[in-house]
């Protein structure tokens, strides 16, 4: 038996890895060009592509997602290789409830990436870059008051710094957190999944939602996108939050409820906001963010799109996983979004290769 692959989201960059996984045997089904991005494939689509397959993989996928009948479209799926970091897009408990793997990118150009941009845009609304440089460029005298910045860390004249929110200590909450360091700001995090040494380890101090929205001067989202964080600040967030505050959100657009977020920044209950993500992309062009001023800030989620990143580097990453599953051994252990499945996964597949005579490192 031959493993069979299904390429759910193709994209150009990958189409030697399609070549590569043929000459091993493996029977690949990709989507018919010309492909699209985002991929945006039906309900219907997505299940009579998976049947009879032993491996989904892909970048992301909008409006549908890889649901329980996909998933149980296939009784002898192993895994669902993704490209991308994001697995909004899937289905997660199901797939773990069946004792499939899911599997993504976290690539330090990317997450890394998330964390640099991140620091970028708060210093942009803190210290008015914007507004400086319209001013300068206009007809109006010599420096204005509006235009102080605010000073980000603790001084030696007694001026305390502000304090920083981040909500989610991942990779990317972890790396902000470090770059922040030597600013000497406080830096605040809630994350109910990192225990009490990570935070001590990148001189964070844990508090709860509640605490980092009253406290923050800056508030930052770095969270996944699953049934636990959808619209996870809305109304009664904002609400908490100081009028002077800015909020950031470069993890996943419905995290947010963006109409509360809308309403929150027409009333000044906010100061300002940086978003790289919506609930829509593309970012509707009658959506009331676009017609703001200065006190928004705004980019077309390509936040991780430095030289060096994209989704290059997480293309080897899914390959890999995905031949090592169908190899019948688990894939390397940081790759695997839902490690709760392996004890299933493995007895259900340990050992039963679908690869023979292909080596672990072809």
């Amino acid at each position: 038996m031959s493993a069979k692959i299904y390429v759910f989201s193709p994209i150009d960059a990958a189409v030697d890895t399609y070549t590569r996984l043929a000459g091993m045997g493996c029977e690949v089904s990709v989507v018919p060009q010309p492909w699209v991005s985002p991929m945006a494939p039906t309900d219907t689509e997505l299940v009579s592509g998976a049947q009879g397959s032993q491996a989904l993989v892909g970048s992301m996928i909008y409006n549908t997602t890889i649901s329980a009948p996909v998933l149980d479209s296939s009784d002898s799926l192993r895994i669902v290789a993704k490209y991308s970091i994001g697995c909004e897009d899937v289905d997660v408990e199901a797939a773990t409830e069946r004792g499939i793997l899911v599997t993504y990118g976290p690539t330090e150009s990317n997450w890394g990436g998330v964390a640099e941009g991140t620091l970028t845009n708060m210093l942009v609304l803190l210290k008015k870059i914007r507004e400086r440089d319209t001013y300068l460029k206009s007809d109006g005298p010599w420096r204005h008051p509006s235009l102080v910045g605010t000073y980000v860390g603790a001084r030696a004249d007694g001026y305390a710094g502000i304090t920083i929110g981040i909500i989610g200590l991942g990779r990317v909450g972890t790396r902000l957190a470090d770059l922040l360091r030597p600013w000497r700001a406080r830096v605040i995090a809630c994350d109910p999944y990192v225990g009490d040494a990570h935070f001590e380890a990148h001189g964070v101090t844990r508090v709860d939602l509640p605490t980092l929205l009253k406290e923050s001067d800056v508030v930052t989202s770095h969270v996944f996108l699953n049934r636990e964080t959808r619209h996870m600040i809305g109304e009664a967030q904002f609400n908490m939050m100081k009028p002077t505050a800015i909020f950031l959100n470069a993890s996943r657009g419905p995290v947010v409820d963006e109409a509360a977020l809308v309403a929150a920044l027409e009333q000044r209950r906010i100061t300002a906001a940086a978003l790289d993500v919506f609930e829509r992309e593309p970012l509707p062009m009658d959506s009331p963010l676009r017609g703001m001023d200065d006190r928004v800030l705004l980019s077309p989620h390509m936040i991780t799109n430095n030289v060096g990143s994209g989704i290059g580097p997480a293309i080897d990453l899914a390959t890999n996983a995905l031949l090592t599953a169908m190899r019948g051994e688990v894939p390397e252990r940081e790759l695997i979004f839902n490690p709760e499945a392996i004890p299933l996964w493995e007895k259900r597949f340990a050992g039963k290769s679908l690869l023979e005579g292909v080596s672990a490192g072809a």
